[in-house]
């Protein structure tokens, strides 16, 4: 038997004044990407229903999870070598409000101080992402 050596993960996330169901609809446009994920990417557009993202290292295309009750946004992200990229990410409801979980994997050489500049990235776009939502209530 093959040992299988786990990739670490570093599960990162914020916590939303809105209903699950407000950000999970306004997170799984990849249209609204720009806005609330620079870090993603500046720019996506839909050639023949699929979504691309232009980033500092090229175009990559992105593929979410269908449409869900649950609150699942993964998704992936094909790099311009062709690596797919798996990004597990939760819209999880608690009443009036949500939290937003991102599991960040660490890919292969990958070292301490990128993944942490990726983790804090991830925690800047997840509070982009509060921010417009929260932002868009008082609005109302």
């Amino acid at each position: 038997m093959m040992a299988c050596m786990a990739s670490e993960s570093r599960h990162i996330s914020v916590w939303i004044d809105r209903h699950a169901a407000d950000v999970y609809e306004y997170a799984s446009n990849p249209a609204n990407l720009p806005e609330w994920a620079p870090g993603l990417g500046s720019s996506v557009e839909n050639v023949d229903g699929q979504w691309y993202v232009e980033t500092p290292s090229g175009r990559v295309g992105l593929a979410f999870a269908e449409r869900n009750e649950y609150g699942v946004l993964d998704h992936d992200v094909t790099l311009p070598s062709g690596q797919v990229v798996y990004n597990p990410m939760r819209v999880i409801p608690d009443g009036d409000v949500c939290e937003v979980v991102f599991t960040l994997r660490r890919l292969p050489g990958v070292n301490d101080e990128e993944f942490a500049r990726d983790a804090g990235l991830v925690q800047a776009d997840l509070t982009r992402l509060k921010h417009i939502r929260e932002s868009a209530a008082q609005a109302q």
